[in-house]
């Protein structure tokens, strides 16, 4: 599995490449303009990724554009809904606003901070991004 991580946050970006690391290659940006970028270039290179875990909160360009953009590309590429890549927010943000904004704008699912490992594994396996 190709993953993306997209996080501002030092911290929190190590403790999702250490997590996610076991399930595939990772790579990292730091905001949301950065995500947008590394995800074009890898549809360029025929190595799309599987999974993005993107913060909301971010500098330059903030998780909710970047998500945007990211499903706008897909549309340009007329990649079929059932071949986009899954899209899991990770943010703090747990207002509902938040929530249905990003679910209106096309996530895929959403994660509370702190990160809780069984319950992000859980969903990676309702995703049938990972296995039982």
């Amino acid at each position: 599995m190709r993953i993306l991580i997209a996080e501002d946050d030092f911290a929190s970006r190590k403790f999702m490449m250490r997590f996610l690391t076991k399930y595939g290659e990772c790579d990292i940006t730091v905001d949301g303009n950065e995500a947008v970028e590394a995800f074009k270039m890898a549809l360029e290179t025929g190595e799309g990724y599987d999974l993005i875990c993107m913060d909301i909160m971010m500098p330059v360009v903030d998780g909710f554009q970047a998500l945007t953009q990211i499903r706008g590309i897909e549309n340009d590429y007329q990649i079929p809904e059932e071949k986009s890549v899954k899209i899991i927010m990770t943010t703090a943000l747990s207002e509902s606003k938040n929530v249905t904004k990003a679910f209106k704008l096309g996530c895929t699912a959403y994660a509370g901070k702190p990160i809780d490992r069984e319950k992000f594994e859980n969903e990676l396996r309702k995703l049938e991004l990972i296995g039982s």
